[in-house]
């Protein structure tokens, strides 16, 4: 480590201060350094900022803000049992900003192994909120001995919408070693290389004949909406505060900076990023969260679901579907494909883009901007590291947001510039990979155009524990398919029944942690068809699955019941996607 970065660290770190009681010098590295937290309403304790580290997240954190790259180490974070062995404490500094009164509590919770949530070790502490370390030896406390894994971090405040920066370090026993961080200089936005790596996130400026619309609209005054869909990134994870430093807010404000009238109120912004969620609840949900059920008419759509459809079922229909459904609306909105990345360099960009060239889409790469400096010096012409970039393994920094709505605003200036195309897309030609749910619907408690008849049987219930997101530019969370069936313990057991009919029927239901929620069986036309458990992603979620996929409506027959030995445990039905 040089001079210079050892000074700069030391001056990014003026406002945070030194235990008064400071261990021996110990070799350390930062698993968060100067991060922004924000206290989010949860749905049971105070507001909180919750950072993960089970499946192997901890060990991708060392790596990528401590710079730790010895493999032996890094094992070590896999369980609880390396875990005690590596650290010897942790020191935490939190700096509140505003007029914060009070301690901020730093959470440290092991997952069990008898029961994950419950059955660990859960540390809670309060720090002071003036920078000042405090520390955690971890032999000073007593450990659980069904810890299993390290499994989350947590800072808790009083109120909801409080910003801090935190900065967390592992101090480590006297037998490891490990490399002093190196300290970045803070991104050159407006440099002329940063201007190049924007450039080569435009993949495609497809025809332009729906977009420079929506331009020319918003140019003469006339009422633009650009709306979002899209996972967690599009929800605004790293962004702090998350409604109004997403990349999806920014890139809004951009686009009314560029070509607006009446001081902007003409142009209006929808955001509808749900976390954890791929295309193939996207477009369940897109009449009810983009079109808000036909009282919304976007002109711009952007779709980002490239590091979300790893699970899709279908390997590209659903996201296919999804982008149909859009074209085809009766005002003929633009479709955006964006394509973000995670830090490992990964998304789906050569699934999913071959469907925008197909149908001439504009298409923004954030992978082909920021992926290929990633690997270079500064001197070779790094803009960003992944560190400035990543807010953790999967969402980007305040930083990364910026780069994201630039890019986004590379292809709105680009296509200003542009001639018009004459002609409109051609959505009349064969798929790419298929459009089997274009036409999809949602079916719940409440929305029932087609009069499936439905017996809910001890399903009988209403879960208000859901999955809740930040929608257009709210701070607070909406809950996500509030008309929903629940099964609970006290129910009864009859099974929930549908006579539906449909030629393809998706099923959404709640994933959870809480080992009061049970698997479900699926029976339909009398055959079993699969269990539905939703531990197997085993947080509060809302998951899609397809019961049928066939070329002709007809008439079927669904059943939902819990499993043997599942009973007395609760489930919940969020919904179902539907086409005739």
């Amino acid at each position: 480590m040089t001079e210079t970065s050892r000074s700069q660290i030391n001056d990014k770190m003026e406002d945070f201060r030194a235990p008064k009681d400071p261990v021996a010098k110990r070799d350390s590295f930062f698993v968060m350094f100067e991060k922004v937290i924000e206290a989010t309403p949860r749905h049971e304790g105070k507001p909180s900022q919750e950072i993960y580290l089970d499946e192997g997240r901890l060990k991708s954190i060392a790596k990528l803000v401590g710079g730790v790259t010895d493999e032996a180490i890094l094992t070590l974070l896999d369980n609880c049992k390396g875990f005690h062995k590596l650290v010897h404490s942790i020191g935490v500094s939190i700096k509140t900003t505003g007029e914060y009164v009070g301690d901020v509590h730093f959470v440290l919770h092991h997952y069990g192994k008898e029961n994950k949530y419950e059955t660990g070790t859960l540390l809670r502490v309060p720090c002071p909120t003036d920078g000042t370390e405090t520390l955690l030896e971890l032999g000073d406390h007593q450990w659980s001995v069904d810890d299993e894994v390290p499994g989350k971090f947590a800072f808790e405040f009083e109120q909801p919408g409080e910003l801090a920066t935190a900065i967390i370090k592992f101090y480590v026993h006297d037998s490891y070693k490990v490399p002093e961080m190196a300290m970045e200089p803070p991104v050159a936005f407006d440099s002329r290389i940063y201007k190049e790596m924007i450039r080569k996130s435009l993949l495609s400026k497809g025809n332009n004949h729906r977009l420079k619309a929506a331009i020319e609209k918003a140019e003469r005054g006339d009422d633009v909406t650009i709306a979002y869909i899209g996972g967690s990134i599009t929800q605004g994870a790293g962004a702090k505060p998350i409604h109004t430093h997403c990349y999806a807010y920014q890139s809004y404000l951009k686009f009314r900076d560029l070509f607006e009238k009446k001081d902007g109120e003409n142009v209006h912004f929808v955001k509808a990023g749900v976390g954890g969620t791929p295309s193939e609840l996207g477009m369940i949900r897109y009449d009810r969260d983009i079109l808000r059920n036909g009282q919304v008419k976007p002109d711009i759509v952007i779709v980002e679901f490239a590091v979300n459809d790893a699970g899709d079922e279908t390997q590209g229909i659903c996201y296919e579907s999804l982008c149909l459904k859009i074209l085809a609306s009766e005002n003929k909105p633009a479709v955006i494909l964006l394509f973000s990345v995670f830090e490992n360099d990964w998304n789906l960009q050569n699934r999913l883009s071959p469907i925008g060239k197909h149908y001439d889409l504009p298409m923004v790469s954030i992978k082909d901007a920021v992926v290929e400096q990633f690997r270079l010096t500064k001197e070779e012409g790094n803009v960003i590291t992944k560190r400035q970039f990543f807010y953790d393994i999967y969402h980007p920094t305040n930083d990364g947001h910026r780069i994201m709505a630039d890019c986004l605003q590379y292809l709105f200036s680009e296509t200003k510039k542009s001639i018009r195309d004459r002609e409109d897309i051609k959505l009349d030609q064969p798929p790419v990979i298929g459009h089997d749910f274009k036409d999809v619907q949602l079916l719940d408690r409440k929305e029932n155009r087609i009069g499936a008849a439905i017996r809910m049987g001890s399903f009988s219930e209403t879960d208000d524990d859901l999955q809740k997101v930040e929608m257009d530019v709210n701070p607070f969370a909406t809950p996500q398919f509030p008309n929903n069936w629940m099964h609970s313990a006290s129910s009864g057991n009859e099974s929930f029944k549908m006579s539906i009919y449909s030629r393809n029927l998706l099923l959404v239901f709640k994933d959870s942690g809480s080992r009061h929620f049970g698997s479900a069986e699926i029976w339909v036309d009398g055959k079993h068809l699969k269990n539905a458990d939703p531990h197997e992603v085993n947080w509060t979620h809302c998951n899609a699955v397809i019961l049928y996929q066939e070329d002709v409506c007809r008439e079927h027959q669904v059943e939902i019941k819990m499993a043997p030995q599942n009973e007395d445990k609760c489930f919940t039905i969020l919904g179902f996607g539907y086409t005739l």
